[in-house]
This record gives C-alpha cells, sequence and structure tokens, in this order.
C-alpha cells in the first residue's frame, strides 16, 4: 500500500556514532536519543554504554537490529513508523548502512513513502581515506572481501584495472592473506596504507607497497582494520596484451556482466578501440574451438 501524503507517518533516523572516540559523537545523537519513540540498536549493551558516556537516557522502547534478525524485524520497525513513531537506527560503529544493518529498513521505508533522514557522523571509511595519503578525488568502497581465497582472488581481479582509489574494510586475522592477495592481483608495488583502531588510543596508519605491508601483517595485526590501495595507474595504449584483453573480459563475465558491457569496460579501460577488444575475444573463442 502507498501511503498518500495526509497519513500520520514517522520519520526514521540514521544515526552515526563514534568509531572510536566517544568525544566525536554528533551534537544531535544526544537528542535524537532521548527524542526517538524506537531506538533499533545493533548491540544494545554497546548502546546502553554509549548513552552512558554521553549522559542521556532513552525513553523509548530499545530493539536489537542486527544482521541475524534483520528481514524478521524490518516489516516491525516499519509498521511502527507508518504509525507515526520515531524510530532512530544506530549501529555498534560509524553510519548504518555501510557494512552494517539498515538498507532493508532504508528501502522498505521508502517503499512505503515514509520519510528517511540523517544524523551525519563518523566514518572509518572517509577517515582513512583522508590518512592514506592516496588521491581522494575519486574512490570506491568494496566492504569486505570474501572470506574464501579464490573467492576473494576473484573479487580482486574484477577490480584490478580500476583508477580510483580502494577502500576495504578486513578482519585483523585475516589482514595478512588479504594483503598478500591484493599484491598478487594489483602488483607488489602498488600503494596501499593499513589505518588500523582510528580515533582511538593506538591508532596507527601503516603506508607502503602492498608487498611490504603483506609482510608486516604477516607478524600479526590487532583492532578494527580500514585498507586504503591506489587505484591502478592508466595504461597507454597498446601496452596490454590481447591475452590480457580477454582475459579481464572473461572476469567481468563471471561477475555478471554481458559480454558487450564487458568489452566496452575493458576497451576503457586499456584506452582502446572496442573493436579491437572484440577480435581479441573472437580470436580466443576461435582458438580454443580449434584445439584439441
Amino acid at each position: 500500500m502507498t501511503l498518500t501524503q495526509t497519513d500520520p507517518t514517522g520519520v526514521l533516523v540514521l544515526a552515526g556514532t563514534p568509531i572510536g572516540d566517544l568525544a566525536d559523537a554528533p551534537p544531535r545523537l544526544a537528542a535524537e536519543l532521548e527524542r526517538a519513540d524506537v531506538v533499533a540498536a545493533e548491540d544494545t549493551r554497546r548502546l546502553r554504554r554509549l548513552t552512558q558516556g554521553l549522559g542521556v537516557h532513552t525513553t523509548g522502547r530499545v530493539v536489537s537490529y542486527f544482521e541475524g534478525n534483520e528481514s524478521a524485524r524490518t516489516p516491525e520497525l516499519v509498521e511502527a513508523l507508518a504509525g507515526g513513531a520515531r524510530v532512530l537506527l544506530v549501529t555498534d560503529a560509524g553510519m548504518p548502512s555501510v557494512s552494517d544493518p539498515g538498507y532493508r529498513l532504508v528501502a522498505a521505508a521508502v517503499e512505503r513513502d515514509i520519510k528517511v533522514t540523517a544524523v551525519p557522523g563518523p566514518s572509518a571509511v572517509l577517515t582513512a581515506l583522508a590518512l592514506s595519503g592516496l588521491p581522494v578525488d575519486r574512490f570506491c568502497f568494496e566492504g569486505f572481501l570474501p572470506r574464501k581465497a579464490g573467492e576473494r582472488l576473484g573479487r580482486l581481479r574484477e577490480v584490478e584495472a580500476e583508477r580510483r582509489t580502494l577502500v576495504y574494510f578486513e578482519a585483523p586475522h585475516r589482514l595478512d592473506d588479504t594483503l598478500a592477495a591484493m599484491a598478487e592481483v594489483f602488483g607488489a608495488d602498488r600503494r596501499a596504507a593499513v589505518c588500523r583502531e582510528l580515533t582511538k588510543t593506538y591508532e596507527e596508519v601503516k603506508r607502503g607497497p602492498l608487498g611490504e605491508l603483506a609482510a608486516w601483517a604477516a607478524e600479526g595485526v590487532r583492532g578494527e582494520i580500514t585498507v586504503v590501495v591506489e587505484g591502478a595507474p592508466e595504461a597507454a595504449p597498446g601496452e596490454v596484451d590481447a591475452e590480457e584483453l580477454v582475459r579481464r573480459v572473461r572476469v567481468r563475465e563471471e561477475a555478471g556482466e554481458r559480454r558487450k558491457d564487458a568489452i566496452a569496460a575493458v576497451a576503457a579501460e586499456a584506452g582502446l578501440p572496442k573493436r579491437e577488444v572484440f577480435d581479441a575475444v573472437v580470436a580466443a573463442k576461435n582458438a580454443a574451438q580449434k584445439a584439441p
């Protein structure tokens, strides 16, 4: 059912929370915590520590909203919104929906024409990007990589020619494997930065080539990690051979792109005419068919 403008709908408020230092809490956060009819929190215990630290008291109903119950709880929260409630969504750290619960609720609220607003707050993605020393004019956030080695390599190969700066989240116990995989796919000399424990007491930003960072991480790293990787250098026309062009097209096709779109994207990356990439793909196909 689509609600009309006269329906007494509530408001969904996405609130950014500190990623480390409690003093970074947005000024509006305390007011929204006290005002909300419903507070949906990724971890209610973390919420309790946050409110105690800010010296505020929630008067609304507090419910858990995390990956395990996100699908089941979303309809309940949407109905509360449709009935006029002000629902505040907070995660353990940073902005809801950014590698955290929130997307389903936002999408459902938008579908019902319910107002969605935000209390801007700290972001590990932007903080790491700014501290990395790498280009910030164009970047893309890739979230967490797959845990399985083969899937992780496949995901990295999808963006190996990406010229924008790349930002990833990673668990500390997988950091060494991830950096080693990045060095394998992007090249050991590609510049990167590992940002650890941002805004916390033991904040550290380790910058260097991927190969060196992988060796450093092999000794063990603790804390919450954000990895920033320099984008690929722009290839000069003719620099990429036919075999590599075909491989890049195949990677994109395996990721779900139509062949026509994959060829166009690879041609743009390599600075080549689309016809040249198309011819390379056709030649490889014909060679494969003739092979015994």
